[in-house]
């Protein structure tokens, strides 16, 4: 079976040393990777420090391993603290473009090794 690639679409993993391999074995060539600050698996502490007056992306870790965001500010976090009960880790980033900088950006190569990947 041949896998189909989609442009632009994007795909969150939370990185471990166990599952480092698993899910390098699913990327494909020309795959953008950007790297990010960890969860913290102390999710109460995490949305006890969301700021006033701004708008976060939280990113969360939910039991069954899948990881999601959301975009919300400070009259949603109510809602969000129902939303991600019971999540593994959580994180919240800036929205403000001046203050997110990733940890890493890079592309894979191809299988020949030769990077042709665009961004």
């Amino acid at each position: 079976m041949k896998r189909a690639c989609v442009r632009n679409a994007a795909r969150w993993h939370r990185l471990t040393a166990e599952n480092l391999h698993a899910v390098r074995a699913v990327l494909g060539p020309r795959a953008l990777l950007t790297v990010w600050p960890g969860l913290n698996p102390d999710v109460g502490a995490v949305l006890a420090a969301l700021p006033e007056g701004e708008s976060v992306e939280f990113v969360w870790e939910a039991q069954d391993g899948t990881i999601s965001h959301a975009i919300v500010d400070d009259t949603e976090y109510q809602q969000l603290a129902g939303l991600v009960a019971g999540a593994r880790a959580a994180c919240a980033l800036s929205v403000d473009l001046d203050e997110r900088h990733p940890l890493l950006c890079a592309a894979l190569p191809d299988n020949d090794g030769v990077l042709r990947a665009r961004w």
